[in-house]
């Protein structure tokens, strides 16, 4: 026990440190998706005046996000894979890397910036367009 004491606190501290992470991604996330929702803003009211959807519209804000979090995925997945592996060769018992788990990370990710990124694009796409459109 007091050889992995270590490897405890270690853990405990990427937890902390991953969240504080992932809370300060999504809110560069949020930002950004704002930042470009006020940006198409007289597109999104055209859209909406020709009959678009709501949903349309937030698949069509969402799209250019995910499309970033999945290149990045598909960047960190083998960085992790690598790393993970190299770092449990140093210990007596080791366990396996499981592919599931790197692809539940992903999906995590995706899941995380689409929450993140639909928050925005929905309230984007329930403005009235009258209101974009004025002052043309």
């Amino acid at each position: 026990e007091a050889s992995y004491r270590t490897e405890q606190r270690a853990g405990t501290l990427f937890i902390v440190f991953t969240s504080l992470a992932v809370i300060i991604a999504c809110l560069g996330l949020f930002g950004l998706a704002a930042y470009a929702a006020e940006q198409r803003t007289k597109e999104i009211g055209i859209r909406k005046i020709l009959g678009a959807s709501i949903g349309a519209i937030t698949g069509m804000l969402s799209f250019d996000f995910i499309k970033l979090v999945l290149i990045s995925i598909l960047i960190a997945v083998p960085s992790g894979w690598y790393f993970m592996n190299k770092w449990l060769q140093s210990f007596a018992y080791r366990e396996n890397i499981h592919w599931w788990v790197l692809v539940l990370a992903g999906f995590t990710a995706v899941f995380i910036a689409l929450i993140t990124v639909s928050f925005q694009s929905i309230k984007a796409a329930l403005s009235n367009p009258v209101n974009s459109l004025r002052s043309e």
